[in-house]
């Protein structure tokens, strides 16, 4: 029986992964869920194991027949508390060393793992599309700088060891990926707030005015978690020795349509109205090429972005995450 080891499996995307994978209940395939803190979702689907991948002795009582590795662990901006860039250097680069090492020593097939695309996003005001191959290109004094540095860091680590060991390796760059959960919350500047679209989407349950700010047809692609499982799920057993994709739809979604989605989808019709404040900053705009992860993995997106609306919708009832 092959057995996938899932590291972070607690966190908010982990969760989402191990009720994809149940739901496929691949034959002769084990999966089991790593995390720091007891998890009542995962456990009660899963065999889950409590470990740290910071200490080599928790790294050590993992077991050693692993066919192969996803590694979604990591310290990130968005769960940190004021400011600590060490966590940062211990998780994503000391931490994913100890994982590599475990892989080469126990002789697992394959590891796949995250990176952020804070490293080119800012391309995409000269770029819209944003390839796989793009160069890194980021600032150096933003309270991501570190973060950034640190999963780049990781990635460059697990090439070595794909060169020197034929460890098989697959690189998966994300944007924002959406998903619904209690957590509405997240860190900015290490100060917690509210997600923007989380408030946008109480506004349209609450029919209340919602303005639209900056150029309303600037576009972002908006993938659902649900097809970056399908992503990870399909790399576990590609035939491919290495691979680095984007995550996304490979669509662009114009600020104005999702909000008028959030609006026709959560409204339940007391629809809110919408004020134009051109005015105010413009948010970000990228679209992610995905079509290295279409010809690999036989990538296809499941869900359009009023799908994922519906679909959080039905989450949000259900109140599972």
């Amino acid at each position: 029986m092959k057995k996938i080891l899932l590291l972070g499996a607690n966190g908010g995307t982990g969760k989402y992964f191990v009720d994809y994978f149940y739901e496929q209940n691949p034959e002769d395939v084990q999966l089991i869920g790593v995390g720091r803190h007891h998890c009542d979702f995962v456990e009660s689907k899963i065999d889950y194991i409590l470990a740290d991948i910071t200490k080599k002795e928790d790294v050590e009582k993992l077991p050693k027949d692993v066919y192969s590795v996803v590694l979604l662990a990591g310290a990130m901006p968005a769960r940190m508390n004021g400011y600590d860039p060490e966590q940062y250097i211990n998780t994503n680069i000391v931490g994913v060393f100890n994982i590599l090492e475990y892989c080469v020593k126990n002789q697992v097939d394959r590891i796949l793992f995250t990176q952020s695309f804070g490293d080119i996003k800012d391309k995409a005001e000269k770029e819209l599309v944003l390839t796989p191959d793009m160069s890194p290109e980021f600032r150096y004094d933003t309270d991501h700088s570190v973060y950034v540095v640190s999963k780049n860091t990781a990635v460059e680590l697990i090439k070595c060891y794909h060169a020197i060991h034929n460890l098989k390796a697959f690189i998966f760059r994300l944007p924002t990926v959406y998903s619904w959960s209690s957590n509405d919350s997240y860190y900015v500047d290490g100060v917690l707030k509210k997600r923007a679209w989380r408030i946008l989407i109480d506004k349209a349950i609450n029919g209340e005015e919602i303005e639209v700010w900056g150029d309303s047809s600037r576009v972002k692609d908006m993938v659902y978690v649900k097809d970056f499982c399908q992503m990870l799920y399909k790399a576990c057993f590609a035939d491919k020795e290495y691979g680095h994709y984007n995550v996304g739809t490979g669509i662009g979604t114009s600020l104005i349509n999702q909000i008028k989605g959030m609006i026709d989808i959560f409204g339940d019709g007391d629809y809110s109205h919408i004020v134009m404040r051109p005015d105010q900053p413009s948010a970000p705009q990228y679209i992610m090429s995905i079509d290295n992860a279409i010809a690999d993995l036989r990538y296809k997106p499941s869900y359009s972005y009023l799908d994922m609306l519906k679909d959080m919708k039905k989450e949000r009832k259900l109140n599972r995450f």
